[in-house]
């Protein structure tokens, strides 16, 4: 471990023994006093949130675009000062903080013995989904994860994350355990709205192509999983509903590169429609549209390059 590691590691375990002393709606403001402090101090990400703000939302006035990022960047706050709390927090304490919201929807899906796509993404607390959201159901779920670059700091979520029986997949060489899992039907979970390789699906999402990952749609048309969004909301007392929606599949029988493509734009809509409800929820500090301008010098009539072709 470096020297910058070690520092790492040392803040992020302070951090985390001060919000594991603390009730949960405590942890929550001090999430927000560090998110409010980071906003309003540093530059960290800003240019970048402000930016793609504006243009997913170019009816807003300035005023509104800040006070978006302003949540935005609080939200990413508590999400981690809630993550903290949740390491070691009793089993019954942690189910109570989420309410699920159509739960028949997942009981539902997963009667039909195909294994589940579930979709999530950099939305709500996502970090506090995994554990508590398995509390509320009588099987475990696979989670398809990046490893942290601290090794350190990666063992302790690992850890919180397999708490009450969760499987991880790492992300990379995973889609054979991913197939395997949905052909025992088992429900994956998998984060799908950061930006993909230049080699991507291409959709529409707030107005401007981006480079989407595939494998969501590739994993439901080729076994026949259903995709079932998953989205943790806010609540007035700081708890969370735990939002559930099946993507219609409808007329998308049978893998082809088309049904990819539309399957892939479908879900990305129900995300959509979930940030522009609560738009202080996602991770706008992300560079979600950095491959738009590539795609579209592919596209104008002035370009000789051919489109890239995906694989499988």
């Amino acid at each position: 471990m470096n020297m910058a590691e070690f520092f790492e590691f040392f803040f992020f375990v302070l951090l985390s023994r001060i919000a594991r002393l603390l009730p949960f709606g405590a942890a929550g403001v001090l999430g927000s006093f560090l998110g409010n402090a980071v906003f309003l101090l540093t530059g960290l990400r800003k240019r970048v949130t402000l930016e793609n703000l504006a243009r997913a939302f170019p009816g807003l006035s300035d005023r509104e675009i800040r006070r978006i990022a302003r949540g935005a960047f609080t939200n990413y706050a508590i999400a981690l000062t809630e993550m903290l709390w949740s390491l070691d927090a009793e089993a019954g304490e942690l189910k109570k903080k989420v309410r699920v919201k159509n739960a028949e929807c997942l009981h539902a899906a997963r009667a039909r013995g195909k294994g589940i796509v579930l979709l999530s993404a950099h939305f709500g607390s996502w970090e506090f989904l995994l554990s508590a959201f398995r509390l509320h159901f009588d099987f475990p779920f696979y989670a398809i994860v990046q490893h942290q670059r601290n090794r350190r700091i990666d063992a302790l979520i690992d850890a919180s994350r397999r708490r009450f029986g969760n499987i991880m997949i790492p992300m990379g060489p995973s889609v054979r355990e991913v197939v395997k899992a949905l052909q025992m039907n088992n429900t994956v979970l998998m984060l799908g709205d950061q930006s993909g390789p230049k080699e991507s699906v291409f959709i529409d999402f707030f107005g401007r192509p981006a480079a989407t990952h595939r494998g969501a749609a590739a994993f439901s048309l080729r076994i026949g999983s259903p995709i079932i969004m998953v989205l943790l909301i806010r609540q007035g007392d700081g708890t969370y509903e735990a939002a559930l929606e099946e993507v219609d599949s409808t007329g998308l029988d049978g893998y082809s590169e088309e049904h990819v493509v539309e399957l892939t734009r479908r879900h990305a809509a129900v995300l959509e429609r979930f940030i522009r409800q609560y738009p202080d929820h996602w991770l706008w500090m992300h560079k979600r549209w950095k491959h738009s301008g590539y795609f579209e010098s592919l596209h104008s009539p002035s370009s000789s390059v051919p489109p890239v072709a995906e694989g499988v």
